[in-house]
């Protein structure tokens, strides 16, 4: 289980996140929506999680197989057509080495098995709780 906490004062909108670990971010709306932009915005964390989980899984893969790639970069783009109640998460992925036909059609499975993709493509169920 990961947990994580966050704290709002009266400053809108910046929200301080923090993890168990210790880790600590600021989240905040940008100045259109009356924040500060003193961090990601919600969708921007929610996009980063994806972007950030592929790259690591992608990583770990390659480094297990031993290929020859240098860098790896993606870009993430969410939009939420609130009228549809869809979302999209269009991910693009630059794989910079030696990979041939095959290994990048392998990487691309691995991009869609990293756990944030595997979350986010199936049921969610949110509990909760006021304290």
């Amino acid at each position: 289980m990961e947990t994580i906490s966050a704290q709002i004062d009266t400053r809108l909108y910046r929200t301080e996140i923090k993890s168990a670990s210790g880790n600590i971010l600021i989240a905040d709306e940008p100045q259109e929506m009356g924040g500060k932009n003193l961090g990601f915005s919600p969708s921007e964390l929610l996009a980063s999680s994806l972007a950030s989980c592929t790259l690591i899984t992608l990583r770990m893969y390659i480094n297990r197989k031993q290929w020859d790639v240098s860098e790896i970069n993606i870009k993430v783009d969410f939009e939420r057509d609130s009228e549809q109640n869809v979302s999209l998460f269009t991910r693009k992925i630059e794989i910079i080495g030696e990979v041939d036909q095959a290994q990048r059609h392998r990487l691309e499975t691995i991009a869609n098995s990293c756990p944030i993709h595997k979350t986010l493509t199936h049921s969610i169920e949110i509990k909760t709780t006021l304290i």
